[in-house]
């Protein structure tokens, strides 16, 4: 287990198969505007970074369902393609979490594993037992919808 600088653990780690090469995931991570189609919860961009996805940029992004909409962002803390990218994603009242993705080919394809972990706010208080199955369903579903658009992409011959 990856220790928090809190001296918790992770909260939340999901790993999938993918029918892509890592590149193909990582072209698919450093299209800022395709955010809201892989991550579960955002709703809409509204802006990128020209920098995006060096370590500081950042993504302008709403969260939530019209017209409960909620502005924030989500920042790149380390890019290493095409083994790993770290983000900071930000949702306002609910707080801050640190995003870990890793890639590794495995067989023709790859294996991606999403680590999130609350750093701020009210989902960092949150006990461990009450919010993991929340984020394993919701990180679920994110890297089925990242695995849609990296293999589409691959697929399209668009990476």
């Amino acid at each position: 287990m990856i220790a928090r600088p809190s001296g918790g653990s992770i909260v939340s780690r999901n790993v999938r198969a993918f029918s892509c090469p890592p590149a193909a995931v990582f072209d698919a991570l450093a299209d800022g505007w395709l955010y809201p189609t892989w991550v579960v919860g955002a709703s809409r961009m509204r802006d990128v970074d020209a920098t995006w996805p060096a370590s500081g940029a950042k993504l302008a992004h709403s969260i939530g369902v019209w017209p409960v909409l909620i502005d924030d962002e989500t920042v790149s803390l380390e890019w290493n393609p095409p083994h790993r990218a770290v983000m900071r994603a930000k949702g306002w009242p609910i707080g801050e979490a640190r995003v870990t993705i890793d890639v590794r080919t495995h067989g023709t394809g790859c294996l991606v594993r999403i680590q999130e972990e609350p750093e701020e706010g009210p989902g960092a208080w949150v006990p461990r037992f009450l919010i993991e199955p929340m984020l394993h369903l919701r990180n679920r579903e994110t890297l089925h919808r990242l695995a849609l658009v990296a293999e589409g992409r691959e697929r399209n011959g668009d990476t």
